[in-house]
């Protein structure tokens, strides 16, 4: 029995974790490893109706420095991830893709944002949780709550254009990833100045985003792999 499993594990997972290793890294595995762990313990929760003590009480905290200024530039950063914008900004991305022969990572682009909005929409039905209703709102949301649809759709979106200009940039890769990251944060932010989402459904959306951006950046340079291109 412990030769099958050896002759198993030698023939057909090691070559792959192997491969995988090479293509993300330790610390890139070893990330999402932990990030996969948070989310399913949060999962786990909320699939057993649970509630999370530090849901209300930071809402409720946040809430103290609502103000008419605040108010018009978290409504103006939320808008940022929006479906509107998200499309825009999209088909943007694909155009200029497709036109500078990107072909491979047009595919990946397209693969990257469809499977976004369909585990954001799933996940979503799957889980079913309510928004929050702690005080009197200023945009109204009729979808459910778990996990945050801008969380993980600004960490794939923005993510994966970030992954791209840092590729074909790299002398300006810090620059650009920072600015990505300021904005995600920012777009998450917004959702729980707002009141719409609890702490634990940002963290959800940027778990689930990271996991599948990692998921599709790396398909993305084993083609690179294939092609004989450089691993960025």
């Amino acid at each position: 029995m412990i030769q099958i499993i050896s002759t198993f594990w030698l023939r057909y997972i090691h070559p792959r974790l192997i491969s995988l290793i090479a293509t993300i890294g330790i610390v890139g595995l070893t990330s999402c490893l932990l990030i996969l762990f948070v989310v399913a313990k949060l999962a786990e929760e909320v699939l057993e109706k649970e509630a999370f003590a530090f849901d209300t009480s930071f809402l409720l905290w946040l809430h103290q420095f609502a103000n008419p200024s605040l108010d018009n530039l978290m409504l103006a950063i939320t808008s940022l991830g929006s479906s509107t914008t998200v499309v825009v900004v999209a088909a943007l991305t694909l155009g200029t893709l497709w036109w500078r022969h990107y072909r491979v990572e047009t595919y990946i682009f397209v693969l990257t944002c469809l499977g976004g909005l369909i585990l954001n929409r799933g996940l979503k039905l799957f889980f079913s949780k309510p928004r929050p209703q702690l005080w009197t709102l200023l945009i109204s949301e009729k979808s459910f709550s778990f996990p945050s649809g801008h969380a993980l759709g600004s960490m794939v979106l923005y993510g994966f254009i970030a992954y791209i200009l840092a590729t074909h940039s790299p002398k300006f890769s810090q620059i650009i990833y920072t600015l990505a990251v300021i904005l995600i944060v920012a777009i998450g932010t917004s959702r729980l100045y707002l009141g719409v989402h609890w702490p634990t459904d940002i963290i959800a959306g940027y778990g689930i985003g990271f996991l599948w951006l990692m998921i599709c950046i790396t398909m993305l340079k084993l083609q690179r792999l294939r092609q004989g291109q450089s691993l960025d």
